[in-house]
C-alpha cells in the first residue's frame, strides 16, 4: 500500500493547484532537483536535474543524461493539477436573512450533487500590494479546517428530489459560511477572514484566487482493501506517477521531462495550460542552454514521445451498458490505454505499441479502453499537447468510478501499475 499512502499524502496537500505545485516542488527539491527561474538564463549541466515553477500552478521538471549525442532522445510525461470544484467570485459576501453565504462559480465540470452536505474548506493565493505595482506580493493560504457547507433542501420541501431535480449553480450552490452577528461585517466577512488567514491587512488585498475543496480525507474500501475512495483522484493519481517516474533514478542518456499543467478541466487554453506555447519554449531554452541549435531542437521535438496521464472510466457496476461492448476496464485491471477514432485521445497504433511493449516487458497490467460508439467521451491534454509539440503520444491513466464527483473511487493496485509504467517509461 506504499503507493496509496504516497498518493494520500499528495492529495491531502493538493488543496489547490498552487498547493499541489508547492508539494511537488518540495518532493523534487528533496530528491536533488534544482529550481530554475522561468524567465532568466539557465546554466545547465549534463547529469543535472531541474524544475521550474511556472505561474504558481504549473510545474516542469527535467533530468539531463550524461550521454546525449547529436540528437538527444526526449521522453515527456504529463498530467494536470486542477480538478472540478467551486471557485470564490470577487466581492463574494451574500447575506440571506441572518446567514452569510459566498457567491461562487463552477470551475470545470463537477457532479454538483456530490458537493452537498459535505464539510468544505478554502485554499488558494492572495495578491497584496508590494513595493512596485508591477510586482505585487503573493501569499498562499489554506484555511485547513471545515468552514463551509452547501446544504441540501429537505425532501419535505422538495418531494421530487429523488427524481433528478435540476441544480442551478447560481442559486443552489452558494455555500453557507456564517451566521451574521454583530461581530461580523455583512459587506466584508469573507475579505476580513481572508486577510486574517493570509496575515495581511484587508485594504492591502488586490485580488485572490480561492478554491473550495472537500475537507474529507481518503480511505480504503472493500473486503480486501481493494478500493480507495478520495477527493481529487482526477488527476493527482497521475501527478504522483509523474513525480515518481522522474525521481526514480538518474537519467543516463537523453532528456526526461514531466509537465504538471493547470487548467485542463477548463480546456487548457491558458498561459499555464497544455494548449499554450509554454512547454515548447521551455524545451527550446533547455536545448539552447546545452549548446544545441534550433534545428536540433526541432529534431528532438519531432522525434520525442509524450505519455499523457489522466484518469479513465472504469466500468460501472450498476451501469455496464454505459461502456463499450468490448473495450472495458474494471478497477484493479491496471493501466487503461485510451483510444478514440476522434483523436480526443491522441493514442495511435505506433505509440500504443511502445507503451504495450514497456508494459509487457515489465509485467505491468493494462487494458485498452474505448468509449461506446454512440456516446461522446471526455478528452484530455494529450491531443492538445501533442498537436503543439508534434510528437508521438499515448493517453493512459488509472480507471476510476464517479469521475468529477467530490469523491471518486479507484483500485488500489492500479496506482502501483501507473507508477510502475511512469518509472519504466523513463528507463526505456
Amino acid at each position: 500500500m506504499n503507493h496509496i499512502k504516497e498518493l494520500e499524502t499528495l492529495i491531502a496537500a493538493s488543496v489547490s493547484p498552487y498547493h499541489c505545485i508547492m508539494a511537488a516542488a518540495d518532493k523534487l527539491a528533496a530528491a536533488g532537483f534544482k529550481e530554475l527561474p522561468l524567465a532568466e538564463s539557465w546554466d545547465l549541466k549534463k547529469g543535472g536535474s531541474y524544475y521550474i515553477n511556472a505561474f504558481d500552478s504549473t510545474l516542469v521538471a527535467f533530468s539531463i543524461g550524461e550521454e546525449l549525442g547529436e540528437v538527444p532522445a526526449l521522453k515527456l510525461a504529463a498530467s494536470h493539477t486542477d480538478w472540478p470544484c467551486l471557485k470564490v467570485k470577487p466581492s463574494p459576501e451574500v447575506t440571506s436573512l441572518e446567514y452569510g453565504k459566498l457567491n461562487v462559480e463552477v470551475y470545470g465540470g463537477p457532479l454538483l450533487g456530490t458537493w452537498f452536505d459535505r464539510p468544505l474548506s478554502m485554499a488558494g493565493k492572495v495578491c497584496v500590494a508590494g513595493s512596485s505595482p508591477m510586482k505585487p506580493e503573493t501569499v498562499f493560504v489554506d484555511f485547513s479546517r471545515p468552514l463551509l457547507t452547501v446544504p441540501s433542501l429537505a425532501i419535505h420541501m422538495n418531494r421530487e428530489a429523488n427524481n433528478g431535480v435540476p441544480i442551478n449553480a447560481q442559486v443552489d450552490m452558494l455555500p453557507l459560511i456564517a451566521r451574521i452577528t454583530e461581530g461580523l461585517s455583512k459587506e466584508h466577512f469573507f475579505l476580513e477572514a481572508l486577510a486574517k488567514e493570509a496575515g495581511v491587512k484587508k485594504e492591502d488585498i488586490l485580488d485572490y484566487e480561492i478554491y473550495i475543496y472537500t475537507q474529507e480525507q481518503g480511505t480504503l474500501l472493500g473486503l480486501q482493501d481493494e478500493f480507495y475512495s478520495s477527493p481529487r483522484l482526477d488527476n493527482i493519481t497521475s501527478v504522483q506517477a509523474c513525480l515518481s517516474g522522474i525521481m526514480a533514478g538518474p537519467c543516463k542518456n537523453g532528456i526526461n521531462v514531466i509537465a504538471l499543467y493547470d487548467n485542463e478541466e477548463i480546456g487548457s487554453h491558458t498561459k499555464q495550460g497544455a494548449a499554450s506555447a509554454l512547454m515548447e519554449r521551455i524545451l527550446e531554452k533547455l536545448l539552447l542552454s546545452l549548446g544545441y541549435s534550433r534545428e536540433t531542437f526541432l529534431n528532438v521535438l519531432m522525434s520525442g514521445f509524450l505519455l499523457s496521464l489522466d484518469v479513465a472510466h472504469a466500468i460501472h457496476p450498476n451501469h455496464g451498458e454505459k461502456c463499450d461492448i468490448k473495450n472495458q476496464i474494471v478497477m484493479g485491471d491496471g493501466v487503461a490505454i485510451k483510444l478514440s477514432a476522434s483523436q480526443s485521445y491522441a493514442t495511435d497504433a505506433s505509440s500504443t505499441g511502445v507503451i504495450e511493449g514497456i508494459c509487457k516487458r515489465e509485467n505491468i497490467p493494462y487494458k485498452k479502453f474505448s468509449n461506446r460508439s454512440d456516446v461522446k467521451g471526455g478528452s484530455t491534454l494529450g491531443s492538445i499537447s501533442s498537436a503543439l509539440l508534434t510528437m508521438r503520444t499515448v493517453d493512459a491513466g488509472a480507471p476510476i468510478l464517479a469521475m468529477h464527483s467530490a469523491r471518486e473511487v479507484m483500485g488500489t493496485k492500479d496506482q502501483e501499475a501507473l507508477v510502475r509504467l511512469a518509472e519504466a517509461f523513463f528507463r526505456a
